[in-house]
């Protein structure tokens, strides 16, 4: 789709209001409801049908009534969003021509207010010629739900991440500006794709330049994992700048060394096909020789393949706050632990089987250690030491397997409330049958 920016002129705050509210809705939705966009936009007189009109027109956003009346942004609807917000914070004023169109991106050329030209990305994943982007790319990492947009969003965020971490530890990329949804903009390198060149003037120094390059990625860390003549500038000066980051993965990825081999064959089968450069295969670097850093760029910045394995102290170190919490947790409720230690330390409240036979008095009178005490206690009340009434031993094991029950929390009789059911027509219940009778009796 093409980005035709003279719409920007006549969309009004209604139209950007609208189309805020349907990206909010693509969170949970795939088709946005109608209804949910004009709750969110809380637009004036209920306008919100005559800026969704308005906005399919100009095909900001796609319309699917095939399960329910709803809306979804397009690619065009989302570079506005994006090209809006990156106006008002006043990092360009203007957007002249295509200068790139790649698999999964387009590139503009973008001018700031003081005539600065800087280059914008938009990510453009889901073409027909990347579709497959879920198996081959791991933006998604553990999400199950997807869609284009937000894969776009993704990949934009993870490039200006390595484009502006590489710009700090001195590699040759253009100069990350902003980021803003799948809106990257950088600096405009002044050259051409190494693909574009047919000849150069010192070949053999620009082929170790760009190997170089390679094995110094693998030293802090890094794989580019596309590393080939498309993803090369060479300027007149033959000065090289790669570009183009966001499948970067880290030297700890299961693939690593298949990637790494990849990049270098790359650079040899051009070198080797373009100018005729015969290399010493003895001389090409191998992933194996590559020194593993101990503070790398993967681990700064969470690069494909950086497995938990890596982060085990943060994770101990988060574990040991959750259980500082639980504790503090505990700790509140110390009063009715103490009871329950109590209770559990209290023999004499212990039955040694609690299905013995209640009406074997015998039994129970002699065998409870407690009982013998009480009677030792009270051998001047002749009612209980003088003779063993077994009703009074029945009464007395029942109350007290009564009180052990409740003083160690056991089960409890539920107590309905009166409004847990009510008699909506249906069939009676047995209560109320009898209670009817009851009161015919009486």
């Amino acid at each position: 789709m093409k980005l035709d920016v003279d719409v920007l002129r006549y969309l009004s705050k209604d139209d950007f209001r609208v189309l805020t509210s349907v990206e909010m809705g693509m969170r949970n939705h795939e088709i946005v409801p109608v209804e949910l966009i004009g709750r969110i936009a809380c637009l004036k007189h209920g306008g919100t049908y005559k800026v969704l009109k308005n906005l399919l027109k100009h095909k900001l956003v796609h319309h699917d009534s095939s399960k329910y009346d709803g809306f979804r942004l397009t690619y065009l609807g989302y570079d506005f969003l994006a090209i809006k917000t990156l106006v008002n914070r006043g990092v360009f004023a203007s957007i002249g021509r295509q200068i790139g169109v790649g698999k999964e991106s387009d590139i503009y050329e973008v001018a700031t207010e003081d005539g600065t030209i800087l280059a914008m990305k938009l990510h453009r994943l889901g073409r027909v010629s990347f579709r497959a982007v879920k198996a081959k790319r791991d933006y998604l990492q553990h999400r199950s739900s997807y869609n284009w947009l937000y894969l776009s969003r993704l990949a934009a965020l993870k490039e200006f991440a390595f484009m502006k971490a590489l710009e700090e530890n001195g590699f040759p990329v253009p100069n990350a500006v902003d980021c803003n949804r799948h809106c990257v903009i950088m600096g405009l390198v002044q050259g051409y794709s190494l693909v574009q060149v047919k000849e150069i003037q010192n070949p053999d120094i620009v082929f170790e330049t760009i190997i170089g390059l390679v094995v110094r990625l693998a030293e802090v860390g890094l794989i580019h994992c596309d590393f080939n003549e498309f993803n090369i500038m060479i300027d007149d000066d033959e000065k090289v700048t790669m570009i183009d980051f966001p499948q970067m993965v880290s030297v700890n990825h299961r693939n690593a060394e298949m990637y790494f081999d990849r990049d270098v064959e790359c650079i040899y089968k051009f070198f080797r096909r373009r100018f005729n450069l015969d290399e010493d295969e003895n001389e090409r670097p191998t992933f194996a020789s590559m020194i593993k850093p101990v503070d790398s760029l993967d681990k700064q910045l969470a690069a494909s393949g950086f497995t938990k394995k890596d982060n085990e102290a943060i994770e101990k170190f988060i574990e040991g706050e959750m259980n500082e919490e639980i504790n503090s947790d505990d700790e509140e409720c110390l009063p009715n632990d103490e009871n329950d230690a109590n209770v559990s330390n209290l023999d004499s409240l212990k039955l040694e089987d609690e299905d013995d036979n209640e009406d074997t008095p015998s039994e129970a009178g002699t065998e409870d250690p407690e009982l013998k005490e009480d009677e030792e206690d009270n051998e001047d009340t002749p009612s209980e030491a003088g003779t063993e009434d077994p009703e009074l031993l029945k009464r007395l094991n029942k109350q007290r397997r009564h009180a052990i029950k409740a003083a160690q929390g056991g089960t409890k009789k539920a107590v309905t409330s009166r409004n847990s059911y009510k008699d909506k027509g249906h069939k009676k219940s047995q209560s109320s049958k009898v209670l009817k009778k009851q009161m015919s009796d009486w």
